[in-house]
Order: C-alpha cells, then sequence, then structure tokens
C-alpha cells in the first residue's frame, strides 16, 4: 500500500516555471509527477497564470520570489494596489522615493479611497509592502536633479564586469526601449494634449501609439519595431494579416505598452529572432537585455528563455535617463527619418498639406515608421552605447561623413512643401521633438490610480468599439489582382518617365501572382 503523498509548497518561482513548461505543451500529469504535487494544482495553476504572472512581474527580487510561496494580499487591497501603481511611477520615473515618503503616500491613499477604521503607516506597515512584493530597496535619488555620475561609473563598471564573466560579446547585448509617437502630426502651429497631437485648422484625433525599438549593441541585429495601437484591426488594415506587417503589432485599450504585451513580445519574439541571428553568426545562443525600470517591464524571473541563456538586466533608476542607448539619440533618429519621409512622400505624390492629413493613415504610418527605423544606421546604435561599453566604437570603423538626416535636411525639404514654406525654424524642431518625452507606458494621476485600485475601468473603455474601426473583409482572387498589375504595367508604359526598376518591380509582381494562380489550379 503506497504511503501519503508528502505535502509539497511550491515557490512563486516554481509556479512561473510550471506556467512556462504549460506554455510549451507540457501535460499536468507530467508536470505533477515532476514537482511531486497533484494535478489538480497544476491546474489551478493553469487557472491563476495571469495573476502569478502580474505579482511576479511586480517584484523587485529574484532571491524572494524564489522563497516567497505564497501571494499572500494585504487586508487593504485597494490600498495595496494604489500604492504599488504609484511606486512603479515613481521608480520609472526616477523621481525621489524613501520610507517617509512612502508613508505619507500610503495616508493620502488610504483617505483617497474612503477606507473605513485607523490607519497607521509604520515602519512595519512599510516592511510587509516590500515583502509582499518582493522590493529590496525602497530609497531612490533623483536622477534628473543630481545626475549621478558616480552611480553611472559604478554601473558600467560593474556591467563590465558582469559581460566579461558571462562571455557575452556586443552582438550578445540588447537594449529595448518604449517611445509614444504621434503619427500623424504635422509641422505648424503645434498644441499636444494627452495623447493627441493637434494642428490648427484640423479635426483633433486620437493619434498616438506606442513604438518600442530593440537592437544590438553593434547596432547589425535589429528586431523589427514593435508597435501598440488602439484597435485590434484598425479600418486600413482591411484584409491585412498583422503577421504580414512590416512591425510586431500589438493592441491595447489605450495603445500603451503593458506587462502582458511586453512578456508576449519577450517570449514569441524577442528570443526566436535573437537564436536565429546567434546562429547565424555561429555564436553562443544567449543574449541579455538591458531595459529601464517602467512600470511595464516584467521582473527578470518572468523576462527569461526556458533554458536561462536569454534573459533581461535592469539599470538603475538612478542611471537609466543618463546612459540608456535607446535614449542616446537612436530614438530621436528614428523618428526624425519618420517624419522626413512623411514630409518627401507628400512632396513626390504632389498633395497640398490638408489633403495628405487626410490620406494618411494607420498602416500608411506603419510602413513609414519601419522604413525609418531601418535607415537607423549601425553606427548610430553602436555609438549610443559609448557610456556602457566604450570598446565597441574602437573596434568598428566608423564612416563619419555618412551622416544621419539632419533637421537642415529636413527644413529644405519643407521649403517645397505647400503650406509649409514659411514655417519657422522653432516651430519645426517643436515638430521634431513633439513626442520625444512621451513615455511607452500610460502615466496615471492620482485620481486615476485611485480609479483603477478600487477596479473602475476608464470612460473610454465604454467607447472602445468605436475604436476599433472594423469592416468586412473583401477577398481578391489571383485573376483579379492579375489584371490590375497588367492594367499598371499598361499604365507604367506609356509614362516616359517612368524608370525602369518601377517597371520591373511590378513585372516581378506579375510572375509571382501568375505562380500563385497555377499553385492554385494545379492543387484543384
Amino acid at each position: 500500500m503506497s504511503g501519503k503523498r508528502k505535502r509539497v509548497v511550491l515557490t512563486i518561482k516554481d509556479k512561473l516555471d510550471i506556467i512556462k513548461k504549460l506554455e510549451d505543451g507540457g501535460s499536468s500529469k507530467q508536470l505533477a509527477v515532476i514537482y511531486g504535487i497533484g494535478e489538480t494544482t497544476v491546474r489551478d495553476i493553469r487557472k491563476n497564470k495571469e495573476k502569478i504572472i502580474t505579482y511576479a512581474s511586480s517584484s523587485d527580487s529574484t532571491s524572494l520570489l524564489a522563497k516567497r510561496k505564497s501571494m499572500k494580499p494585504s487586508m487593504y487591497e485597494e490600498l495595496d494596489r494604489a500604492m504599488l501603481e504609484w511606486f512603479n511611477q515613481q521608480r520609472a520615473k526616477g523621481n525621489p522615493i524613501s520610507g517617509p515618503i512612502c508613508a505619507k503616500r500610503a495616508e493620502f491613499f488610504f483617505y483617497a479611497l474612503g477606507m473605513d477604521g485607523d490607519f497607521n503607516p509604520s515602519a512595519g506597515w512599510l516592511t510587509r509592502f516590500k515583502q509582499r512584493h518582493s522590493i529590496r530597496e525602497i530609497n531612490i535619488r533623483n536622477e534628473r536633479l543630481n545626475g549621478d555620475e558616480t552611480a553611472v561609473e559604478d554601473f558600467c563598471n560593474n556591467f563590465r564586469d558582469f559581460i566579461e564573466r558571462e562571455n557575452l560579446q556586443p552582438e550578445q547585448i540588447y537594449n529595448a526601449d518604449e517611445t509614444g509617437l504621434f503619427w500623424k502630426c504635422l509641422p505648424s502651429r503645434i498644441s499636444v494634449i494627452k495623447g493627441k497631437c493637434t494642428v490648427p485648422g484640423h479635426k483633433s484625433i486620437e493619434e498616438r501609439v506606442t513604438i518600442m525599438c530593440c537592437a544590438n549593441a553593434t547596432g547589425l541585429h535589429k528586431l523589427k519595431l514593435c508597435v501598440v495601437g488602439k484597435a485590434k484591426k484598425p479600418r486600413s488594415f482591411k484584409s491585412t494579416d498583422t503577421l504580414n506587417l512590416p512591425v510586431s503589432y500589438f493592441s491595447q485599450k489605450g495603445a500603451w505598452m503593458d506587462l502582458s504585451i511586453f512578456r508576449q513580445w519577450f517570449d514569441k519574439i524577442f528570443v526566436p529572432q535573437v537564436r536565429e541571428y546567434l546562429r547565424s553568426k555561429g555564436l553562443q545562443e544567449k543574449a541579455v537585455l538591458l531595459l529601464d525600470n517602467s512600470p511595464t517591464h516584467p521582473n527578470e524571473n518572468v523576462l527569461r528563455s526556458d533554458d536561462g541563456q536569454i534573459f533581461a538586466k535592469y539599470l538603475p533608476p538612478n542611471v537609466a535617463s543618463l546612459i540608456q542607448p535607446s535614449d542616446q539619440g537612436v530614438i530621436a533618429t528614428m523618428k526624425r527619418n519618420y517624419r522626413a519621409g512623411l514630409l518627401q512622400n507628400n512632396l513626390e505624390e504632389g498633395n497640398d498639406l490638408k489633403s495628405f492629413w487626410k490620406k494618411l493613415t494607420l498602416l500608411d504610418a506603419l510602413y513609414e515608421i519601419a522604413m525609418a527605423w531601418n535607415l537607423v544606421k549601425p553606427v548610430t546604435i553602436s555609438r549610443a552605447w559609448k557610456k556602457i561599453l566604450p570598446m565597441i566604437e574602437e573596434k568598428e570603423s566608423l564612416d563619419f561623413d555618412d551622416e544621419d538626416i539632419s533637421v537642415a535636411t529636413v527644413a529644405t525639404i519643407l521649403q517645397h512643401t505647400k503650406g509649409l514654406e514659411n514655417v519657422t525654424t522653432e516651430n519645426l524642431e517643436k515638430w521634431l521633438e513633439v513626442d520625444s518625452t512621451e513615455p511607452g507606458y500610460e502615466v496615471l494621476t492620482d485620481s486615476e490610480i485611485i480609479r483603477r485600485a478600487q477596479g473602475q475601468t476608464d470612460e473610454s473603455s465604454e467607447n472602445e468599439e468605436e475604436e476599433i474601426e472594423l469592416i468586412p473583409e473583401k477577398h481578391i482572387n489571383h485573376a483579379a489582382a492579375l489584371q490590375w498589375t497588367e492594367n499598371l504595367l499598361d499604365y507604367l508604359e506609356q509614362q516616359g518617365d517612368m524608370i525602369l526598376p518601377d517597371r520591373l518591380v511590378i513585372r516581378k509582381l506579375r510572375a509571382t501572382i501568375r505562380n500563385k494562380q497555377k499553385m492554385t489550379k494545379s492543387s484543384q
């Protein structure tokens, strides 16, 4: 007769490992045997997956998650949610945080939430708050005010020691960062409201998306941009499969990056693409992703490949804004390329500004921003790492004559753009930097934090369906596509000023459609 199974209490890290294995196709029965638990426990873990991941993502310590065995809630759950949201925002901004500041803020939220009873934000309460969320350190200095160069030097030295211990090459070191992009904002007298960019004479519309850039330290491996928009299927996408877009597209009701999207991107896009790149270079499939402390970046326990060889590492809050590579001109260059590209397209099409504004769609913008990212040169990216890895510039053969698009170049295009000939240098610079401080995550006011802690949805979510501009998909058969291609070729042949490469591209497209048509017929 078999003895009673010994009771096993899993740590949060164990539960995360089980979730990973379940997502990779592992069976509940197998995992129950491996971990010495019942199948019911495995099914419960699957059921509470999002809750476990969210909890782990808000943790500040790998070692504490490896010890912690429960997600014991606070007796003041709403207060706890509000404080965690506030704390993560302050840390991401690099604002000063201390025990007394936390206590004062907790007292404010307690009364603002309308909670009953007496609340004493004592040292004991703060300790329990830190333990519940595996926060190692509360005290954070203000990076924006003191420009902590000593902290920068300490981090850089420690990071170089780390990559030496891990035997990592610059090709294996990546950085990713999010930014907001006003994709339909044209140069004029610009007014920016939260989530909107308005130009006098034009209707104010929701036109913001979140863009995330990711590349390695050599700049030779740039992943497709990650773009977060509001709608799952915007009207302009029509029958376009999102998998065929030039970017990795996700949707979120506010067009913000969030923990879930970031984790999906890391697991399904970053890890596979990095493995493929390193394999092609004959390098060990091992890499580190350097990140700042955005509230949308999950804990390092969550951002780790199955074999642990591809993982995340975080910049300290008091140095991130000073040395994060993407913020050292990389994102700014991409946005400048994007806006110069829009102007050039308008110029080539001969449109007036109002007509161009009306025609520009999100799909157009995604293709343009993808092109803008492609135009960011490897040298621009490698230079951005010079504070952290100065040896990269020494190794690279840099062509200093091959510069990125300058403000002067954009100004020249403007002079030939109808309706924008008289835009001042000041307005041009404002336009180029209109979203330079736009974060990729939602910054909540105290009132919004309180509403979220109470479980109230935003008013905008009630109208979410209106934001999702769906139209019926239209199926186009091979014969119709081929006829349109033939007509386009006939048109090009009649135009004496059309260059040969344009006609060759269409001819190649025609051949592709013909082959698809033949394959379809042969399979019938």
